[in-house]
């Protein structure tokens, strides 16, 4: 997935408009296919809600590991567009997903994504994936190329 910083850029480069409405312009038709909702977003952390959907479950009805890495990949790459300079790109480069435990179809999980390393060439995004009541289901730690 390469995406593309949507241009809102103060007189340094660095955009200046609130993250969470700048991801908003930034339309990923998987995603939405998905159904994953942003909760909040900042350069240092990003939160995301999916409901898991029987459509986007595996046997028995749990929610496929692939939907799982779908769901973090999108919000580490939401992390690195909001530390991206002014028309900047990003593109996925490599993703290590631990699976904890399952989410089961009709329950919510909630992913946050923290950076550990932001540079020039390269960020590293971690997310957690919780249940509502903090249960670590899934932690995915992945790297962006930023073009």
């Amino acid at each position: 997935m390469v995406l593309v910083a949507p241009s809102a850029a103060d007189h340094h480069g660095a955009c200046a408009m609130d993250p969470l409405a700048r991801l908003t312009e930034v339309k990923l038709p998987f995603a939405e296919l998905l159904g994953i909702e942003l909760v909040s977003a900042t350069t240092e952390r990003i939160v995301g809600r999916m409901r898991v959907r029987e459509d986007l479950c595996t046997e028995p009805a749990v929610l496929h590991g692939g939907a799982v890495m779908a769901f973090a990949d999108t919000l580490g790459a939401f992390g690195t567009i909001v530390n991206l300079p002014d028309g900047g790109w990003t593109t996925t480069i490599e993703s290590k997903t631990n699976f904890v435990a399952p989410a089961p179809a009709g329950s919510d999980i909630i992913g946050e994504a923290t950076p550990i390393h932001r540079g020039r060439r390269t960020m590293i995004w971690q997310t957690r994936i919780t249940n509502p009541e903090g249960r670590l289901l899934a932690l995915v730690t992945q790297t962006q190329l930023v073009l």
